[in-house]
């Protein structure tokens, strides 16, 4: 079968389209007809061999989310059944052989019933983006309906599903994007303010769209850039989830001090067990609800999966990045 393969960690050079061994399906394992595959930073960091999270054996088969129709299962597997349409949210702690590929095998357990008004592409944009919304959201910020969530970064695959969540639980929704394109996303999700990225100089502006008291919640999405201006955003004792970082900051403390703000982290794969299956059914629900519409912005042929985490690393398009597999 068709797949990309990586023998040496590096850049997105270093992903090769070839010809590999079929997968095998042990006695849980379910075998998936994929037909579009998800490009998540943690896939480019991977390829990198530096990421703190998992550094895997080589060769490997990128890909952690993905989309298709079941070809065949486990002697053991009894919650799914050839023919399903399915997702697969997997985790970098998982048996998985990796989504950029014509098919691949994964522990039952990763495998969720995808409904018919959900396209294979939107399937794939699930899995880490939707996982890491919901984390951020519910677990980490516990967040409430009437609350005002700011999303410093929305026309992303992530920021974008954080909308929708964050609107169908009743909250009010400020997204910020950088271009026309991006923004028009952002309101699509179903945003009530979208506005440009903000800065020290849009502080008082931002405070006034909530009554000059600030947000309750902020969802970041480049901490070595906004932390600083965050802090001075956030409204007393609110809570500012970090979800993305590229560097290092200098912050002054006396700022959380003032708010009595929270400062809070996320990493999907931190997440207890009992928390993923609680992220996972939540998903689930507003999936089937039709409350998640996952935005797919580019999608390219499994092919040029290395011109995909170049766009990634530098930061080009907004929505979700989808591999489309022959």
């Amino acid at each position: 079968m068709k797949a990309i393969q990586v023998t040496n960690f590096g850049g997105p050079e270093k992903l090769a389209y070839t010809d590999v061994e079929d997968v095998v399906v042990g006695k849980k394992d379910v075998c998936i007809r994929l037909y579009a595959a998800g490009v998540n930073s943690s896939d480019t960091y991977t390829l990198t061999g530096t990421y703190a999270f998992c550094v895997p054996q080589l060769p490997y088969t990128p890909g952690l989310d993905g989309a298709g129709v079941v070809e065949a299962i486990g002697e053991e597997v009894t919650n799914i059944r050839v023919g399903d349409r399915v997702f697969i949210a997997s985790l970098l702690r998982s048996n998985s052989t990796g989504t950029f590929a014509q098919k691949m095998v994964c522990d039952e357990t990763l495998v969720h019933l995808l409904p018919d008004h959900v396209s294979f592409e939107q399937g794939a944009a699930l899995g880490v983006p939707a996982l890491t919304a919901y984390r951020a959201l519910f677990q980490r910020a516990c967040m409430r309906p009437g609350q005002t969530i700011f999303i410093h970064g929305a026309s992303g695959g992530v920021g974008l599903q954080a909308v929708q969540m964050a609107k169908s639980h009743g909250a009010k929704v400020i997204g910020t994007a950088s271009k026309p394109k991006g923004k028009k996303m952002v309101k699509q999700a179903g945003a009530d303010i979208v506005i440009d990225h903000v800065t020290e100089a849009t502080i008082e502006d931002v405070l006034a769209l909530t009554d000059g008291n600030g947000p309750d919640v902020i969802i970041e999405f480049l901490a070595n850039i906004n932390l600083e201006t965050d802090l001075k955003l956030i409204a007393p004792f609110g809570k500012i989830v970090i979800i993305g970082n590229r560097g290092s900051i200098e912050i002054n403390p006396r700022l959380a001090m003032q708010k009595e703000c929270d400062i809070l982290a996320t990493a999907l794969w931190n997440a207890p067990k009992d928390e993923y299956e609680q992220s996972i059914h939540g998903v689930i629900g507003m999936l089937n609800s039709g409350a998640l519409r996952p935005i797919i912005g580019t999608t390219l042929p499994l092919q040029q999966a290395s011109q995909a985490f170049d766009q990634l690393s530098k930061g080009i398009g907004n929505g979700k990045l989808v591999l489309i597999i022959d």
